[in-house]
């Protein structure tokens, strides 16, 4: 029943790559949190927190596709110290600017958007080397040891941002989460070197990036893996509204803002900790369809109740759903793919997995904008229904997947 932690005690590499990410996920949900809550502060505007969070997904996908391609053509320890480096001095600039009497708005517009694009290229990179960190067959364990160190840092990050926020200010977010890329570069360095699988030197980088493409192309149920999770992360993650949930519908403080962005990550860690089931799971697909059904509803049962307590539990319960998708969706592709398509088709997964909040941020913000805040929650919540029910009609493939 419980999470099987195996890879930890067998794999020396996964230990400390399990290490470094979860400093560097616990920094950087103070980050998310602190950036939402300084726009928010600055403009009033739930249309504003949308559109900086939708101005880093450019060079978030630019970020994601070079990230494997490059994964795939050299040594990925190199390039996720070097990313992770840059990341750290990034955070370190907007703790900088955060000490102003009026920081600069540019500055905190730009800077999260150049972090977007390295966080974009480090991400498939450490998605990619899982599966050579550990054995075949432990590999459904890993996926769901390393969704217990995001929903953990999913949790703490956010809930110890708006305790930060309300006590010490915006500043020590920042520089905390600098601090933590500084030990995922340690732990990154002391790991052995992941050299690529298969020949490359001869392909140029724009055509590694295009037939990474065409693989996914000629892939149904690669292409189902993305958007049955672009449909729930666009129509049914309304976080860009969360401050002004919390001023106007709560009429609460940034302590309460700390709790909504925290209580997904409370439920999925949860279910992160129970995942020892799901390697017995062989419907996946036909699984991961149900969990998106269920959080689409608790998504609209969120808007529609305006009590805290309802809605931090459809929070969370949305979270634990969202972890059984995630530990499937990831199994799927990785048993799907080629070893030399690796870094690439992992790569498009991150685009999806980062990319697809940032469009929801935009989506949920300019609802609201021209609606109202509940109206976009509600809303939301339909659509994801709908859309992957449309989905299943399209690639009925997914729906009958199944584990060998």
């Amino acid at each position: 029943m419980f999470v099987d932690v195996t890879p930890l005690r067998t794999s020396r590499n996964f230990r400390l790559l399990f290490i470094g990410q979860f400093a560097s996920i616990l920094g950087s949900n103070l980050t998310i949190v602190a950036v939402a809550y300084q726009v928010y502060l600055r403009t009033n505007s739930s249309l504003w927190v949308g559109l900086v969070s939708f101005i880093q997904l450019p060079l978030l996908i630019v970020g994601s596709l070079w990230g494997g391609a490059l994964g795939d053509r050299f040594d990925r320890r190199t390039l996720l110290a070097g990313a992770s480096l840059v990341l750290g001095l990034l955070s370190a600039a907007l703790g900088a600017n955060a000490l102003y009497v009026r920081p600069n708005f540019l500055v905190l517009i730009l800077v999260p958007a150049l972090a977007a694009g390295l966080s974009g290229l480090s991400g498939p990179l450490r998605t990619a080397a899982i599966p050579s960190l550990v054995a075949p067959s432990e590999l459904v364990a890993a996926i769901s040891v390393n969704q217990v160190i995001i929903n953990i840092g999913t949790l703490v990050g956010p809930a110890l941002a708006g305790i930060l926020l309300a006590t010490v200010g915006l500043s020590w977010c920042y520089f905390i989460d600098a601090f933590t890329f500084g030990v995922l570069v340690v732990a990154t360095l002391i790991m052995a070197p992941m050299k690529p699988v298969g020949e490359h030197a001869g392909v140029k980088m724009v055509r590694a990036i295009r037939d990474g493409f065409k693989y996914v192309r000629s892939h149904a149920v690669v292409q189902a893996v993305y958007l049955v999770d672009l449909n729930a992360m666009v129509f049914g993650l309304p976080r860009a509204l969360f401050p002004a949930v919390t001023k106007h519908v709560y009429h609460a403080g940034p302590e309460v803002l700390g709790l909504l962005y925290a209580a997904p990550g409370a439920g999925a860690l949860l279910m992160a900790l129970t995942t020892g089931w799901l390697g017995r799971v062989r419907r996946r697909g036909r699984l991961v369809v149900l969990v998106v059904l269920a959080w689409g509803v608790v998504m609209a049962l969120f808007g529609l109740v305006p009590v805290l307590w309802v809605g931090l539990v459809c929070l969370g319960v949305a979270g634990a759903m969202d972890v059984i998708s995630a530990v499937l969706r990831q199994t799927i592709l990785q048993t799907s793919i080629a070893d030399d398509f690796r870094s690439r088709i992992s790569s498009i997964q991150m685009a999806v997995v980062t990319g697809g909040p940032r469009l929801g941020d935009l989506e949920s913000g300019t609802v609201a904008n021209f609606t109202s805040t509940e109206f976009s929650i509600v809303s939301g919540g339909i659509v994801c229904i709908l859309g992957v029910l449309a989905l299943m009609r399209w690639r009925p493939t997914f729906w009958r997947e199944r584990s060998l």
